[in-house]
């Protein structure tokens, strides 16, 4: 039964190759994303609150509409990345990491953003008040009681990647060693005759790679939580 094809092998290496990227390029942001909604008051907070939000309430192919109108090669802000830097997300694997992006950004942010709030703003204030800088603090103090939960995000984001269909589908297409991940070869290998075994390959796959990913966010979450107590 898990004797894969080329195709099934490319799907599964992409799609770990894509979730991977998305986590590796969007954690900066997403921890920075955090902190400010954590520990910061200023205008317009709800409002950026609301944005970072926003993919887990639309559908995933409105993301991906919004995508491909914006940075497709012919896109608002794409045709400019194509003019100067000859550089596109369109029909191409980076396309799919930008989506993935997009889609686990809010998984990470929150979070994150959880952690922060757990941790106690009195020790910052007593480091900040002994002479440390603000950046001093946070990668000395905030960022090493965070650590738990921000790999939990990580592996969360990763684990949305790995499942990303709708947005991804909509903005780069559905082909095959370039763009074509493991959700969508399962759509492919099921609406094709005699495709079930593919596709029941597929989804054992992505069964198994998302069970580990979840049990390793609980372990990195209740190990935050013995850290904090």
């Amino acid at each position: 039964m898990f004797n894969f094809t080329p195709q099934e092998l490319d799907a599964i290496f992409l799609s770990l190759k894509v979730a991977l990227l998305a986590v590796a390029l969007s954690l900066p942001l997403a921890i920075f994303t955090a902190w400010l909604l954590s520990r910061k008051q200023f205008w317009g907070k709800n409002l950026l609150n609301g944005i970072v939000h926003l993919p887990l309430v639309l559908p995933p192919v409105v993301i991906g509409y919004l995508l491909l109108v914006s940075m497709a090669k012919k896109g608002v802000i794409g045709q400019y990345l194509w003019q100067w830097f000859e550089f596109s997300f369109s029909f191409s694997w980076k396309g799919a990491v930008l989506a993935s992006m997009v889609m686990a950004f809010p998984l990470m942010v929150r979070s994150i953003r959880l952690t922060l709030d757990a941790v106690d703003p009195k020790l910052e204030q007593a480091a900040r008040t002994l002479g440390a800088p603000p950046l001093k603090v946070f990668f000395t103090l905030t960022l090493p009681l965070s650590y738990s939960g921000i790999i939990a995000g990580a592996v969360l984001g990763f684990a949305r990647s790995l499942g990303e269909f709708g947005a991804t589908i909509t903005f780069v297409s559905n082909i095959p060693n370039q763009t074509q991940t493991i959700p969508s070869a399962l759509f492919t290998f099921i609406e094709t005759p005699d495709g079930e075994l593919a596709a029941a390959r597929l989804c054992a796959v992505s069964i198994m790679i998302s069970l580990i990913a979840l049990f390793a966010s609980e372990w990195f979450a209740e190990k935050q939580k013995r850290l904090l107590n």
